[in-house]
């Protein structure tokens, strides 16, 4: 009898720890979701520049029938923007149109501040302006 009285003493024991460990679990996931979604929201509604000024400039083309989704990942690639899910959440949130053509941007603009530049049909060479 003292055989299945540890038993089950050891299985409780076990039990506990499996549960408190899924709790830690649990609360570390959650932790870690609030803190990037704050992050990702705060990002999406006050947006900073990936280098102060004076920043460099880097020239991007766009072309006909690219997605936010290509031009977010084309400016990912030149060091324009911090994210490319905050660049395409606020062109959806803001309503931006990104317009064929080559911009001249700089790494201390934010994503916020690419979007109304793409946003904005450039001049047709050869146009008198």
């Amino acid at each position: 009898m003292g055989y299945r009285r540890e038993g089950s003493v050891a299985a409780g024991i076990l039990g506990l720890a499996g549960k408190i460990i899924i709790y830690v679990a649990v609360g570390f996931l959650l932790y870690e979701g609030v803190t990037k979604g704050y992050a990702f929201g705060y990002e999406v509604f006050y947006p900073t520049a990936v280098e102060a000024e004076p920043g460099t400039d880097r020239t991007v083309t766009i072309s006909e029938g690219e997605t936010a989704s290509q031009a977010a990942d084309q400016l990912a690639e030149a060091g324009l923007i911090k994210s490319r899910y905050v660049f395409m959440v606020q062109a959806i949130f803001y309503d931006y149109t990104i317009y064929p053509g080559t911009y001249e941007l700089n790494t201390s603009m934010t994503s916020k501040e690419m979007l109304e530049q793409l946003s904005t049909m450039p001049a047709e060479e050869g146009e008198d302006g």
